[in-house]
């Protein structure tokens, strides 16, 4: 089983080298993701037109792809920029915000796919309905379905692409197809602060730039992003300072902290 001494080098190494990571993500999403990424240690890029989304590639660093807020010029973008991380070998995570929702959503998520992302971060009905699942309706962007119910959908997914898939929720589920771990920090006032999952998702990219397995670099985002959201709620008034004690948080949290608070259930 994982633990705090497993996970912790790389949040260590992760403010150490402050890695690049190229996000193209949503408009909700983008000042959010930057300040998670910032105070984490790593370096954020916003690149996301066509014309230099591919360059910005060469440069380095990780990817992070989140469709969120699609339209025709971003998903150029993306497909630029995801065909270069496949020719350069670079990792990339792919967050499928409300796949299955709409057919330009699915055949975006379609497009994206060939270019083999490492790591694929979703909530539950999101990767149901990646696994081919119809009989799962999202709420919008939000998930009617629990982490758990996802899980053997999850783990059947990694094995077909050939990837870590992460199922975010009140319990976190995250596989490569042949092991799994499950980690249940959160809170779930950090439901109520927009882009959370979106942010996520850029840090997930983050640690694929400080470890080459990356089901040990999803496990060390979603584990310390939740551990720092327990700790921010505790302090917090509501969603508002939740998400400014976020941030601190994620700036100051120590290894004692970290293993006090870390819970890997499986």
């Amino acid at each position: 089983m994982l633990d705090a001494s497993t996970l912790w080098p790389f949040v260590r190494d992760l403010r150490e080298r402050a890695p690049l990571v190229q996000c193209i993500t949503n408009f909700v999403a983008m000042d959010m993701t930057a300040n998670v990424l910032l105070a984490a240690g790593a370096s954020p890029a916003m690149v996301h037109a066509t014309e230099e989304a591919a360059d910005f590639v060469e440069l380095g660093g990780t990817l992070s792809i989140n469709i969120g807020t699609l339209s025709p010029g971003w998903l150029g973008g993306m497909e630029a920029a995801t065909i270069a991380a496949k020719r350069r070998g670079t990792p990339w995570v792919l967050d499928p915000v409300a796949v299955g929702a709409t057919r330009y959503r699915d055949e975006a998520v379609a497009r994206l796919l060939p270019q083999t992302p490492t790591v694929i971060r979703g909530n539950a009905s999101e990767i149901m309905a990646m696994a081919g699942r119809r009989d799962v309706a999202a709420k919008g962007v939000d998930s009617t379905q629990t982490s758990p119910a996802a899980r053997t959908n999850a783990i059947e997914l990694a094995r077909r692409l050939g990837c870590t898939v992460a199922v975010t929720g009140s319990i976190d589920i995250v596989t490569d197809g042949a092991r799994v771990v499950s980690l249940a920090n959160g809170h779930p006032m950090m439901t109520k602060v927009t882009a959370m999952g979106c942010s996520l998702s850029a840090l997930v990219a983050a640690f694929l730039a400080v470890t080459r397995d990356p089901l040990l670099a999803a496990a060390s985002a979603i584990g310390y992003f939740g551990v720092c959201g327990e700790l921010a709620a505790e302090a917090a008034e509501g969603p508002a300072s939740l998400r400014l004690r976020m941030i601190d948080r994620l700036y100051t949290l120590d290894c004692t902290t970290f293993a006090d608070r870390l819970k890997v259930v499986e």
